[in-house]
């Protein structure tokens, strides 16, 4: 019997579980999927949860049912590397594995700012989207929102409740001189007026000092504040922090070209937890599980693995609100309802498949 263990049933973990399915596996391979949730989460879509613009079973899928694959839904205590097992909450027993796949993603990188972890609204996972989402619906007319950071998150959150919410107090704290550092001079011009028009307003060279229940200090000047979300920065899982691998500056795990751990052959790092010249993404993620899926096959039909090939974005969308939006297509930034519409279409396909 070959045990494989998948750790996260993200962008990374399903897609290579898919494609596990889809090539065939041997009799003798059996598949663990370890998640909290019951369900796939789509992850790009978590800021209409916090913007109360979606219902849950939205932005969910099912996973895949096949005879040979088991799921079990519970948090992860620890990745035993040496005893190749992974410890579980609520199970008195380890799950042993010889192959290991690791998509655990992300979360809040608060840079030590004081009060930032214990008073801020996220959405980094399905649950804290959904408690953003609760604070946010529950504020009374002209409540204030702060959101800190300014990068994709950021962008889509505060754009989401502006249109959810036309008598919220909005405000977007930007560390940089510019929305969107990553992007196009025109996008970020693009999305600067957007706000402007709609009456968010946006600070930029923010330095946050610390934050409170009831408010945010930037620069010296505390706000009032009812909801601060923060969208400032993320970084690896913090069971992946701890693993004994070496790991780029990001604190990400260093893997070969096979996606696997120099010294651990048999554990492949996928998505958010990988070091890679790629800034995160799910289309990132889920190329990454799709080659990792492809290598696994191989190599559990006794077969010599190809080396995968090099990693194509087609671009980024974002969007402003449901009929706005933003992104490079065929290498070209866009602005408008296009970028909205191809983001839609997009959800749809992954939803389709």
């Amino acid at each position: 019997m070959k045990r494989l263990v998948i750790l996260g049933g993200g962008y990374g973990g399903l897609k290579a579980l898919l494609t596990l399915i889809d090539q065939g596996m041997p009799k003798d391979v059996h598949i663990t999927v370890i998640d909290r949730n019951p369900y796939h989460s789509l992850k790009t879509e978590f800021y209409t949860i916090a913007a109360g613009t979606e219902a849950d079973k939205n932005v969910r899928m099912e996973f895949p049912k096949h005879e040979q694959v088991h799921y079990v839904y519970t948090e992860i205590n620890k990745i035993d590397i040496e005893d190749e097992q992974i410890l579980i909450k609520d199970f008195k027993e380890a799950i042993p594995y010889d192959y290991l796949i690791i998509g655990l993603g992300c979360e809040d990188n608060y840079h030590g700012i004081e009060g930032a972890k214990e008073f801020t609204e996220s959405v980094q996972t399905f649950e804290k989207a959904r408690s953003a989402g609760f604070s946010v619906g529950n504020l009374k007319a002209y409540g204030k929102v702060t959101v800190v950071g300014a990068g994709l998150s950021g962008i889509e959150v505060a754009s989401e409740i502006r249109e959810s919410r036309p008598d919220l107090n909005i405000r977007l704290l930007d560390r940089g001189e510019t929305v969107l550092r990553a992007f196009d001079k025109k996008i970020q011009d693009y999305v600067e007026e957007w706000f402007a028009s709609n009456d968010v307003e946006v600070l930029h060279k923010a330095s946050v000092d610390y934050v409170e229940k009831d408010g945010v200090c930037n620069n010296g000047i505390c706000y009032l504040n009812d909801v601060t979300i923060w969208t400032a920065g993320v970084r690896p899982n913090y069971l992946v922090r701890e693993l004994p691998f070496e790991k780029d500056e990001q604190d990400k795990v260093i893997i070969n070209d096979f996606y696997q751990v120099p010294e651990r052959q048999n554990v492949y790092v996928v998505g958010d937890c990988a070091s890679s010249t790629f800034s995160p993404s799910a289309q990132l993620a889920g190329q990454q599980g799709e080659q990792i899926g492809e290598i696994l096959a191989d190599l559990l039909n006794d077969k010599e693995p190809s080396k995968p090939k090099e990693i194509k974005l087609k671009g980024t969308l974002g969007s402003l609100g449901k009929s706005d939006g933003f992104g490079n297509m065929m290498q070209q930034p866009v602005t408008g309802r296009l970028p909205r519409l191809a983001k839609s279409g997009v959800l749809w396909l992954n939803k389709r498949h």
